[in-house]
């Protein structure tokens, strides 16, 4: 059978192969639209990328050239059933010709998708076969953090969405904070290098030619962290005084939520969507309202007091999805504050669509069917777990999407939406996500697979692997991690709230620095067996590779630092000795310019000064007090570890 992902319902192979020749011929059947040319120029592209053979594309043939091998590109109805019509195909491979048909635009480039996979693994030889396929979710999506420290290149959003594409997937959602170029709020953006209007159109053009809809994503009640700091707007935060603290990527996680007792939040908020939404074509709009920790509990406890938080909360969610009903647009949001209180679902505005997030590897089904009893639209959202990590956590990964998607088909919800975000300032490449986002992308499609199968598909079909075990040493490497970077930037920023660094021994602690010698060890080992598949992998297999070498540098060096930290200041023993502080200080500097010069390549400059801090900070301490063996008289104990 053919390593095509999703995996086709039905697929049945014969003997016989389909060769391609220097004449043959890419036909648009005459049932075929004016849309269907961008789906035969993309085999065309395929056809040279993969096999070398620059294919003509052309109308109905002529039946002069009855022996020219053709690959036929046709609208008609299908004759088997489906759920979703429009997404259907069928793709017939015989000697002499390929047919590949659906009664939409859009099943004709699944069908086309499927057939470049083919070509992706066997090349000019391909062996003649039947299949039949259809998706068991309607929107199988992606959800893509721009805001929390890294803005992606528009050359680079595109990729993502080609890659999307390769894999049937048809919703796209970057999510936004203050990452965008808006007019007046230029004090919110003044330090980023933000979205652009013309970014975005011309972004959501080339995801339609994909089949892919671009949502707009915007955050519109909490999490509004650089907004409600900023001299122009932090009179509309719930709490008082959140803008006088220093920037922190924690505290970025927790507060800074929408005052919704003052009529000008919702003013503020009308003014975003009003110049955000008209750059997407999308019916959808994701208003986001996740997380609002600090709703009642400042400004507008008065209102909570009267009517009680989880109203609140209702009227101004349902204020929100009114505006954008009225103006034409289907409205999302987070679904983690209404799973907390579902009595409240009711009385909700209708149209809503709840984006119904769990993410982890034991998560249980029990929101997804008290939203489903609701009656509920609901997408469920897994993840693609890197944030916190420097490299993702690709087991864990599959765990979680494995059982949401299951819950997605068992409650018969719209689909699934993946998520990936860039929580502590977006470490982690997006290219180490992509296994997880097509995790997804099969499941929503055709269903949940079995790790090891699903791990070889992906490894053979798109990083061209031939020994079949890329994914399995990636997550081998990734569990390797004694130190999270997540505990690598709290202890910086937490130590702060300490007038002495010696004071801070119980943040300290509250790493786990035990393994830190055994996994830096593994981890090395581990790398050195990825390093030697990187001549049976394709270009994306060797581009991921780098990458994670890379990577795999950086986090043996947060928990070398972390180490000597605890050796030399907090007079902590382990097994063996720490690394000199100022040799190892010039090892992070050196690491964080090839980090940068990596993130460069293919990201907006964004937040990554605010990753060079952290790095910098731990380079200065380490130049400060690590360099030699002084310590404080007041350190008297000599805990071993």
């Amino acid at each position: 059978m053919s390593l095509i992902i999703p995996k086709p319902a039905i697929e049945n192979e014969t003997e016989d192969f389909f060769y391609i020749e220097y004449d043959t011929e890419i036909i648009l059947d005459s049932s075929c639209k004016s849309d269907d040319f961008d789906t035969a120029l993309r085999l065309k592209k395929a056809f040279l990328d993969y096999t070398d053979f620059d294919l003509l594309v052309n109308k109905s043939p002529s039946p002069l050239d009855v022996k020219v091998k053709k690959i036929i590109l046709k609208r008609e109805k299908l004759k088997f059933s489906s759920k979703f019509e429009d997404q259907a195909y069928r793709l017939v491979v015989e000697k002499d010709k390929v047919e590949i048909s659906s009664q939409s635009s859009t099943g004709l480039f699944y069908g086309v998708s499927s057939f470049i996979e083919l070509l992706m693994t066997e090349g000019a030889c391909i062996k003649c076969r039947q299949i039949e396929d259809s998706p068991l979710l309607e929107y199988r999506g992606f959800y893509h953090d721009a805001t929390r420290g890294r803005v992606r290149k528009l050359s680079e959003y595109k990729k993502l969405a080609d890659t999307m594409a390769l894999f049937k997937m048809n919703q796209l959602q970057l999510y936004v904070e203050h990452s965008f170029c808006f007019r007046d709020f230029s004090e919110v953006w003044r330090d980023d290098t933000p979205l652009k209007s013309e970014e975005i159109l011309e972004l959501d053009m080339y995801c339609r030619k994909l089949h892919i809809d671009l949502v707009p994503s915007i955050a519109s009640f909490g999490h509004l962290y650089k907004v409600l700091r900023t001299k122009s707007y932090k009179d509309l935060c719930e709490l008082d005084g959140m803008s006088n603290d220093p920037f922190s990527f924690d505290q970025r996680m927790q507060h800074h939520t929408l005052n919704v007792s003052d009529d000008r939040s919702f003013d503020f908020v009308k003014k975003m969507l009003d110049e955000f939404i008209p750059l997407f074509s999308s019916k959808y709009v994701n208003i986001c309202a996740d997380e609002t920790f600090d709703l009642g509990k400042g400004k507008s406890s008065a209102l909570a007091e009267k009517i009680g938080i989880n109203q609140m909360y209702v009227d101004f969610v349902n204020k929100l999805a009114d505006y954008c009903v009225g103006i034409g647009k289907i409205p999302m949001f987070w679904g983690d504050i209404i799973v907390s209180c579902p009595d409240y679902a009711d009385k909700l505005n209708p149209e809503l669509i709840c984006l119904n997030w769990g993410y982890s590897d034991c998560e249980q089904e029990k929101n997804t069917q008290v939203l489903a009893k609701k009656n509920m639209k609901q997408f469920i959202c897994p993840g693609c777990h890197g944030w916190r990590h420097m490299i993702n956590k690709l087991a864990m990964a599959y765990k979680n999407i494995s059982l949401m998607s299951g819950y997605a088909l068992k409650y018969n919800a719209m689909g699934v939406l993946n998520t990936d975000w860039g929580d502590y300032g977006h470490m982690q490449d997006p290219l180490f996500s992509i296994p997880a986002m097509i995790y997804g992308a099969d499941f929503g499609w055709s269903g949940v697979k079995e790790e090891k199968e699903i791990d070889a598909r992906i490894g053979r079909l798109y990083y061209g692997d031939r020994t079949g075990k890329i994914i399995e040493n990636i997550k081998k490497i990734s569990e390797c991690e004694a130190v999270r970077w997540e505990e690598f930037v709290q202890y910086k920023e937490h130590s702060a709230a300490y007038d002495m660094l010696e004071d801070a021994k119980c943040e300290f602690e509250k790493i786990n620095t035990n393994s830190i010698d055994e996994t830096s060890s593994d981890i090395e080992k581990y790398l050195e067996i990825l390093l030697m598949q990187s001549n049976e992998v394709n270009i994306e297999g060797k581009r991921l590779i780098r990458k994670i070498a890379l990577y795999v540098k950086g986090q043996i060096l947060i928990q070398q630092v972390i180490k000597t930290i605890g050796e030399k200041i907090y007079r902590i023993s382990y097994k063996t000795r720490s690394i000199d502080g100022t040799y190892l200080a010039a090892q992070l500097e050196h690491w964080m310019y090839a980090y940068k010069s990596n993130w460069r390549k293919d990201s907006k400059e964004s937040e990554l000064y605010r990753i060079e801090q952290v790095f910098y900070w731990y380079s200065d301490l380490l130049r400060n007090r690590c360099g030699q063996d002084i310590f404080p008289k007041k350190l008297h104990t000599n805990s071993v570890r």
